[in-house]
């Protein structure tokens, strides 16, 4: 559920849930559908996490851990299934990356916090992720710019190197390559962002009102 991508041919409307207006390309999917359930969940799940996280003790940890995985996991589930059974919404455009930075945010802090991960690493990632959330919306009225190959790298090697930081047991030099990996690729992909932003807003003419 990419933020500002253009919504796929609806699917009819879930059983028993409302629906909005129909438009010109036929009805729109309800808004009550299991990915966006899923979204909802995950959220949901932040809290939790960031509680278990704080605990002392190594239960505690492999509980965080489980918890991280399973949001994480969520995240992967939702998009196929929003995307294959044409149940893409505006809610789920907008919830969806909300979602996802809230996890990675709170893991990042929490670990800060605990004093266990460098507060720059967590500064660094989530300026960029503020940074190109925002961006998104800026240029949208111009048109969308479809997430890279590199843009599903940097979720992957950040959710592994969260994912080590958060497990108990992994070699510091093993966290610090994972992580160092996904700094640099949210750095560059940022950055890749940034300049398609640039690009996309240079050639394209603002949509009529």
């Amino acid at each position: 559920m990419i933020p500002g991508a253009p919504d796929p041919v609806a699917g009819p409307a879930a059983p028993g849930g409302p629906s909005a207006p129909a438009g010109p390309s036929g009805p729109r999917v309800s808004v009550y559908n299991i990915a966006n359930g899923l979204t909802v969940l995950r959220i949901l799940m932040v809290p939790v996490f960031v509680w278990l996280l704080l605990q002392d003790g190594t239960a505690w940890r492999l509980a965080a851990f489980a918890a991280f995985a399973l949001a994480s996991v969520t995240d992967k589930i939702d998009g196929d299934l929003a995307r294959s059974r044409g149940l893409v919404t505006d809610f789920g455009k907008i919830a969806d990356p909300i979602a996802d930075k809230a996890l990675t945010g709170a893991a990042l802090i929490g670990l800060s916090a605990l004093g266990e991960l460098w507060w720059w690493v967590t500064a660094v990632i989530l300026v960029r992720e503020i940074g190109v959330t925002v961006l998104r919306f800026v240029v949208i009225r111009y048109g969308v710019i479809p997430a890279s190959k590199g843009g599903k790298l940097k979720t992957l090697l950040q959710v592994v190197a969260i994912g080590l930081y958060i497990l108990p047991g992994p070699f510091d030099p093993v966290r610090w390559a994972a992580m160092g990996a996904a700094v640099a690729v949210t750095v560059a992909t940022g950055a890749d962002y940034v300049v398609r932003a640039w690009r996309l807003r240079r050639d394209a003419r603002p949509a009529a009102p």
